[in-house]
């Protein structure tokens, strides 16, 4: 196999050693999805992402993403780590956006930059979809809390970006914290993944505290999941939850697992559509070659 370079990352941090980390990987149009799949599962991070070609097509930088057990569509984090390394190793030019061809189609990825440099790289998505709605008891019983620890103002609700998941309430940021999902509930309620919410963060100058569980993928907890909380930015414009139609704010995530991580969400209604976006810095930790 001829040598391809890679990078790692972290991904919704200010700092190294934070966020969530993802391995990029250039120039990987002759390794099969085989090869791609072993090279994730040996990298060992939530994902890892392939650039095909240096070479745009169609307008955009075709990528594929992959879990250390499958292929994904899409997701968040993955994109907004990729498009930097696309910008800052491929390009090596100020752009204000440039696109990713996923599975799950083109998505458009921009930057604002300090002092010539990407400082936070915005994800986009349009029309998040929405499902089913989940009870409070079987969302106390997945999460492993108690039924008044779940904010039944609100409901809880599955939204779909990419992947289905859903996206519950809870009263406050010590319910979260107290957060033990029980794998087997996971199976019975038919749910693969979850966000829990709270009103209260766990920093100043944040709004919300978030974290994200997904059996359905091997993952026991995420740091930090940016296509989750573009489904929490289209949960909080479509049930009005911080009381306005258009919604900007910082979540927290990652602190419980010693990966703390912000994420920056934007949110409204555009022509009937709700159109979200999640953003954050990304840090260089590290670059080498595949042999």
């Amino acid at each position: 196999m001829p040598a391809h370079s890679y990078w790692i990352v972290d991904v919704f941090s200010e700092k190294k050693y934070a966020g969530n980390q993802l391995a990029v990987v250039r120039e990987a149009a002759d390794l099969s999805a085989r090869t791609m799949q072993l090279i994730a599962r040996e990298m060992n991070f939530a994902e890892t992402t392939f650039i095909l070609s240096d070479q745009a097509r169609k307008g955009g930088y075709d990528v594929r993403v992959f879990t250390t057990t499958r292929e994904l569509p899409f997701a968040g984090h993955p994109t907004i780590g990729t498009a930097f390394i696309i910008q800052k190793e491929v390009l090596r030019k100020r752009v204000s956006r440039l696109v990713l061809n996923l599975k799950y189609g083109p998505v458009g990825v921009s930057f604002d930059y300090l002092k010539g440099v990407p400082s936070v790289v915005w994800l986009k998505v349009k029309g998040p979809k929405f499902g089913r709605v989940i009870p409070p008891e079987t969302v106390a019983r997945v999460l492993g809390l108690d039924r008044k620890d779940i904010d039944e103002r609100f409901l809880a609700q599955q939204i779909t970006i990419g992947f289905p998941f859903i996206v519950a309430p809870l009263k406050n940021l010590d319910a979260l914290k107290r957060v033990h999902p029980d794998p087997e509930e996971f199976d019975r309620a038919g749910i693969g993944e979850i966000l829990s919410f709270s009103p209260e963060p766990r920093e100043r100058g944040n709004d919300l505290s978030a974290r994200f569980f997904s059996k359905a993928y091997g993952i026991v907890e995420d740091p930090a999941t940016g296509s989750a909380n573009c489904g929490l930015a289209a949960y909080l414009v479509r049930h009005k939850y911080l009381g306005r139609k258009k919604v900007k704010v910082r979540v927290d995530q990652g602190h419980e697992i010693g990966r703390p991580s912000l994420l920056r969400l934007r949110g409204e209604t555009v022509n009937g559509r709700i159109v979200v976006s999640v953003g954050g810095h990304v840090v260089v930790t590290g670059k080498g070659e595949l042999v």
